[in-house]
């Protein structure tokens, strides 16, 4: 782990600390275009990604804190993060799997969200950096940790390509049936993570049917389509065209997007471009692809400039977006989803790859 300041300022020494006696540290790669990712064990998390703007100027493009302290006491505890056992929502904290219900923290309104009151992003992985280009993360979740069974051992790397391509390959065992659903959480801002407002955004997703919700964010079944809906995006929007339509009543249940979009996949865990944003300030691209079969595309609508960044940025609402790659939310529940289950014996694999560039 390196002493010298990163080329986001981030200082080793402030994420230099002990958490139930378990070492904290940055871990920085550096790809040949000497662009920049680093990454904290704590909870997995991605704290700044370098990458270089339409005038060759190096940018950071996610949301963050420039300390350890910052994120421990945080009001967004996912910035950057890697969530599970199960990302996104289950609802009420209760499924059932092979006749045995379980019961999970309640902590997003009436639903489990994330994994729980101590989901993974407030964990503390074990962090090996195996090149300059790529570290490995490690976490070992108990059988019953907040609420779910079986130990889970949870393989997590980021590899950082020359091709200034993040890839996030995630592998789990478990020793008993459980359900597994892993993301990484960044807040991502192509015009730079002080920009205010991520409306000016170009957004692409490839999906032609999305999950409408009630209003807890807990999908009511069936997939719809999303032509003739603000939910479009199968051709490039700015995010912030409609994100005010309030006679859509899924705009104001979620006071945004904070939804999840079905793939248009041919083959369960085919690898797809997922979706395309790019700023016109910078001039930055950001591609996502997954093998998951779904986007929860979320605008931040929740932040508030009451928590302060990187840089000394307050984060106001819609300062930034995310794309989580994942399976549905509740899918424990809606036997007609993808399932979610793992049983031992069974390795749980995933791939997302974030990829820029410039036009």
């Amino acid at each position: 782990m390196e002493n010298k300041m990163t080329k986001s300022g981030l200082l080793p020494e402030h994420f230099s600390k002990q958490i139930e006696g378990e070492n904290i540290g940055l871990c920085t790669l550096v790809n040949k275009q000497g662009a920049e990712v680093v990454v904290t064990n704590y909870g997995a998390k991605i704290v700044s990604l370098m990458v270089p703007d339409k005038e060759g100027r190096l940018t950071d493009v996610v949301l963050g804190h420039a300390s350890i302290d910052d994120y421990l006491s945080s009001g967004e505890p996912t910035f950057g993060a890697t969530c599970g056992r199960y990302a996104n929502r289950i609802a009420k904290g209760h499924f059932v799997l092979d006749g045995v219900a379980y019961e999970l923290p309640i902590n997003n309104g009436p639903n489990s969200l994330h994994g729980g009151v101590r989901g993974f992003h407030f964990r503390v992985w074990k962090m090996k950096q195996l090149d300059a280009q790529t570290v490995e993360l490690n976490y070992t979740a108990a059988d019953g940790e907040e609420g779910y069974p079986g130990e889970l051992a949870v393989v997590l790397t980021y590899q950082w390509t020359d091709a200034n391509e993040l890839v996030i390959s995630y592998r789990a065992e478990t020793s008993k049936p459980t359900v597994v659903n892993l993301t990484n959480h960044s807040y991502f801002n192509l015009s730079g993570e002080g920009d205010r407002y991520i409306g000016d955004h170009l957004l692409t997703i490839y999906a032609d049917t999305y999950l409408p919700t009630d209003e807890t964010a807990i999908p009511y079944g069936p997939a719809e389509p999303v032509e003739g809906t603000p939910m479009d995006f199968r051709t490039p929007h700015e995010i912030g065209e409609r994100i005010n339509q309030t006679e859509f009543q899924q705009i104001v249940y979620g006071e945004g997007y904070d939804h999840c979009y079905v793939l248009n996949k041919k083959e369960e865990g085919e690898m797809v471009l997922a979706a395309r944003c790019s700023s016109p300030k910078t001039g930055i691209v950001m591609e996502t692809y997954t093998d998951q079969p779904g986007v929860q595309l979320y605008t931040a609508n929740w932040l508030n400039d009451s928590i302060i960044g990187k840089n000394g940025h307050p984060y106001p609402e819609r300062c930034s977006f995310c794309l989580e790659t994942q399976h549905y939310p509740d899918s424990p529940n809606k036997p007609e989803y993808p399932s979610t289950v793992l049983r031992p014996g069974e390795t749980f694999r995933s791939q997302t790859i974030y990829k820029f560039a410039v036009e």
